[in-house]
């Protein structure tokens, strides 16, 4: 099985190749079960509580956020030396990296969503120390925090979790939002994500979500029907520098923002998330805002926004929608999400 990354020297960026990868499981395959007395488990899930993963691992007991190393990694630190790369211009290294499972809850069926408040502000945490650990490591240099929600975006396992990717290399979309920030500072002697946060303010049709310190807006320049940026309004390099007040009310602008997905249809919103972070290979990123940005495939229920000729074929995204339009029907819904709702009028 090819387990390397390969150079694309087209685009200038690492292609990760992990073809072990397709032996992982998916739900429905899991195995034994250890009996522990935790609501909303699932016998046949491998990230519940007490259950044994596919690598015969066994998960603790956990009762919060659970952290453990992916048993099917894209990259790892004992990834095999590659073979020799054919003649001429390719290259090829080997996939070196961390990667690891981050769980929300126990709870099976509790969406990033449906958590507290002061749970979210938990899970934050958590990520703010599985960057700084990661990060902190001279072989790392750069550390992906993301979640696939939903079938629509090919999740494994329904079980609310998302991914962290330490790896040898900054990806793409990282490296080139570093690099233009970096130059528009330089420019101008201005953050870039600031004048943007200007911009989206002083239109403020596009704002979905807004404390003292936090926000959540539909960008101006929206690739997919409901992209969402929820950021800090100071500007940080990543998400470890937040302060305490900070913290908490990026979480509560971060859950009113999937909260209002969730109610959009009266349904589990699909989405790709990332934690857009700085490098931590060393470099400047004096320029470089912190931010999570939400990349929901649906353009209405069942109907996906299909990447095709010029998205994939030529790099740029044709917008079948107005931002400003989606924005409106986001902000329009209530944010108490839908089941709370249901469970307060059957009490």
């Amino acid at each position: 099985m090819t387990w390397e990354e390969r150079w694309h020297p087209l685009r200038e960026e690492w292609v990760v190749v992990a073809a072990h990868r397709q032996n992982r499981p998916w739900s429905g395959e899991t195995l034994e079960r250890v009996e522990v007395e935790l609501p909303q488990y699932l016998a046949d899930c491998y990230l519940c509580p007490g259950n044994t993963r596919v690598s015969g691992r066994r998960n603790d007991d956990y009762t919060s956020v659970f952290v453990f190393d992916n048993d099917h990694p894209s990259v790892g630190m004992d990834a095999p030396q590659p073979p020799a790369p054919p003649d001429g211009i390719y290259r090829n290294r080997s996939a070196q990296g961390i990667a690891r499972v981050v769980c929300y809850s126990p709870n099976h069926n509790l969406a990033l969503a449906e958590l507290e408040v002061c749970e979210v502000e938990n899970l934050l945490r958590v990520w703010q120390k599985q960057y700084i650990e990661l990060g902190s490591r001279p072989e790392i240099d750069h550390v992906l925090i993301f979640e696939n929600k939903g079938e629509a975006v090919g999740v494994s396992n329904p079980h609310p979790h998302c991914q962290i990717y330490a790896t040898n290399f900054v990806f793409k979309t990282i490296e080139m939002e570093a690099r233009v920030s970096q130059k528009h500072l330089a420019e101008t002697n201005r953050i870039l994500f600031q004048d943007i946060l200007q911009a989206e303010r002083a239109d403020n049709r596009r704002i979905i979500s807004e404390n003292e310190t936090a926000i959540a807006f539909m960008p101006y320049f929206a690739r997919y029907a409901y992209e969402v940026y929820v950021a800090p309004k100071r500007t940080h390099a990543s998400l470890a520098a937040l302060t305490d007040t900070e913290l908490h009310d990026f979480a509560a602008v971060l859950k009113d923002t999937l909260v209002r997905f969730d109610n959009l249809w009266r349904m589990p919103f699909p989405y790709v998330m990332v934690l857009h972070q700085a490098p931590t290979d060393g470099g400047d990123y004096g320029g470089f805002h912190f931010h999570i940005e939400f990349h929901p495939p649906l353009r209405r229920p069942n109907l996906l926004k299909y990447l095709a000729g010029p998205e994939i074929g030529g790099g740029n995204f044709l917008s079948d929608t107005a931002p400003e339009e989606k924005a409106a029907e986001l902000r329009l819904v209530s944010a108490i999400h839908y089941n709370c709702a249901k469970a307060k009028g059957k009490a």
